[in-house]
């Protein structure tokens, strides 16, 4: 196998991995980014809404409001040291991206434009703040693009359109590196690092109806599993109350804090039912559960009932010329309306994981020590949607998810340019450390009497049913016995054409095992967590369960085992946001 030799790998090209490759790049390492597809086309780019900070450049605001809204938002899952960390380092983020050349839109004094989201409050949750910083409705292309150009100005070394396969560690536990494929030519790559960070994005795809491009099946979360490693907080997804009903294209919320709202098919604004104070801008799970129930009660619209309405033509066609047009755009192409002159059919679709690869304040991979508390894994990293810091606990506040991969992209920069003067030789190759990955190569050189593609779409389907919105102990438990029946018609499958040269079939054989991991480990922890906590709602046990809950899940791929972590409810400077009802 060719070998190639860095100091630092990042492996994915989203807005985390790059923030983290640009802290090395400017510290003169050699620094390699792999990328499934060109780094500009990572799923970063569908961001839209914005990236949250406490600028007050509308209305008054504080970091310590944000930190409550983010701790609330979470449902007391967040561990409140990390939430802090984001939260103070928020404004300096936001203000050194601008600094960099990310295009803001201006307010007219010439301030960062900022505009409101769900679970936003002043003064602790009083009235609703302005705190979200935007580029009209596609910040993410604007951020993952200004990344990107820095990257390139600072020389980082690009592998695009490379597949990674699995991580290589030795007998002592230290990540060495992985093993890669280019979809190009088919041909296997080891490549070697003292450091490694995993930003791999989240997993959406999992789901049938998913705002997730085609290329999230959860590919970091497949290679730690692979590894020995666990899961955390797997049972945590949040499904988006907006996207394009029978697409899952997502409208952002940021449609709501220009001033759109929801209505049902008698014409009722029904938020203000479920949440008299903030409405329509809700936390984005309560807004899911309510357009779930109106739709499951018979109140949806159209002639199944089967979405709502978000009705925004009365902001004007010049407003959604400024601030949405990208909004109009999809709404015209992907449901047919436009939205100037009729509203935009909705229905909630899986959008995010609050869940993932445990990690610390610093970006290192933990896991459970033998003896005593976790400890990290050397040389090992994971930032981005992939990982679990928990700054979102069990539901995340839109434009959080953007800050999150700039603070902690940041910070894991940071602490591998400390890892590496503190670990200046790289530790040799076990000969047997790309076995495995060859195997599985070989193991896609066959053909098979299942279809990968047949078995992929019954997945989907099967975590659509059996995992959304609303779960019961036996819907989620029928689901992980047809899963079971699932990776038995996954061991007899294989591909019709076995070329090298851009065989994307062999690349979505490849996914889908990781999808697997990735279901599993969502179906056990759900079965395991018998409460309801934010985005995780268990009919059979509807309430929060803060005396035996209040704990993070770690699910192990062997035996299927979930352990727990304590939450840590205690912040690096302040006082403990101690927890209550959550209420909007």
């Amino acid at each position: 196998m060719n070998t190639r030799r860095f100091d630092a790998l990042i492996v994915g090209g989203g807005g985390a991995g790059l923030r983290a490759a640009l802290q090395l790049a400017r510290s003169d390492y050699k620094v390699a980014v792999v990328s499934k597809v060109f780094p500009t086309r990572s799923h970063t780019v569908s961001a839209q809404g914005g990236i949250t900070a406490a600028l007050a450049n509308v209305d008054d605001d504080r970091w310590e409001w944000h930190m409550y809204d983010t701790v609330k938002g979470g449902d007391w899952l967040g561990d409140q040291d990390a939430i802090e960390f984001m939260c103070r380092e928020a404004a300096r983020a936001v203000y050194e991206l601008e600094h960099m050349g990310l295009p803001f839109s201006r307010l007219d004094n010439g301030k960062i434009y900022q505009r409101p989201f769900g679970g936003q409050s002043k003064h602790f949750g009083g009235d609703q703040a302005t705190r979200t910083c935007a580029a009209a409705d596609r910040t993410g292309h604007a951020l993952l693009h200004t990344l990107y150009q820095q990257n390139i100005q600072h020389r980082t070394q690009f592998f695009d359109e490379y597949f990674a396969l699995d991580l290589l560690r030795d007998a002592d536990g230290y990540c060495l590196g992985v093993t890669a494929m280019s979809i190009e030519t088919g041909e296997p790559l080891l490549i070697e690092a003292r450091t490694t960070l995993l930003a791999t994005g989240g997993a959406g795809r999992v789901f049938w109806n998913s705002s997730n491009a085609m290329t999230n099946p959860g590919d970091g979360l497949g290679m730690v599993l692979r590894a020995g490693l666990p899961l955390q907080d797997m049972e945590f997804w949040q499904f988006h109350p907006t996207g394009i009903a029978g697409v899952g294209c997502l409208i952002t919320e940021g449609v709501r804090g220009e001033g759109g709202y929801l209505l049902n098919r008698h014409g009722e604004r029904f938020m203000e039912r479920y949440a008299p104070h903030a409405k329509d801008l809700a936390g984005r799970d309560v807004v899911a559960r309510a357009i779930a129930i109106e739709i499951a009660e018979g109140r949806g619209c159209g002639p199944r009932g089967d979405y709502v309405d978000i009705k925004l033509d009365h902001l004007g066609e010049k407003t959604i010329a400024e601030k949405l047009p990208g909004i109009r755009d999809l709404a015209i192409r992907f449901a047919g309306v436009d939205p100037v002159e009729k509203p935009i059919p909705v229905a909630p679709t899986a959008h995010y994981m609050m869940g993932g690869i445990p990690t610390n304040l610093h970006g290192q991979v933990v896991a459970p020590a033998r003896y005593g508390p976790e400890e990290p894994v050397p040389g090992l990293y994971a930032v981005g949607e992939c990982a679990c810091v928990s700054v979102h606990g069990a539901n995340r506040l839109g434009g959080n998810s953007l800050l999150d991969l700039i603070v902690f992209g940041r910070a894991a920069g940071k602490h591998m340019l400390e890892y590496l003067r503190d670990n200046p030789y790289p530790r040799p190759m076990p000969e047997s450390a790309a076995d495995a990955s060859q195997a599985r190569l070989v193991r896609w050189d066959q053909s098979g009497s299942e279809r990968v593609a047949a078995i992929s779409d019954d997945l989907r389907r099967l975590m659509q049913t059996h995992a959304c919105v609303f779960r019961t102990d036996a819907v989620l438990r029928e689901g992980l016995e047809k899963l079971n029946e699932l990776e038995g018609r996954l061991a007899h499958a294989g591909l019709t054409d076995t070329s090298h040269v851009f065989n994307t079939a062999r690349i979505e054989a490849l996914e889908l095992e990781n999808l697997m991991g990735v279901a599993r480990a969502t179906l056990v922890s759900a079965i395991s967590r018998t409460e309801s906590r934010g985005a995780h709602t268990r009919e059979d046990f509807p309430a929060r369960d803060d005396e035996h809950w209040l704990k993070h899940t770690l699910y192990s791929r062997a035996g299927d085992q979930v352990d727990a972590k304590p939450v840590r409810l205690k912040p690096l400077t302040v006082e403990s946001i101690r927890p209550k009802e959550r209420v909007y």
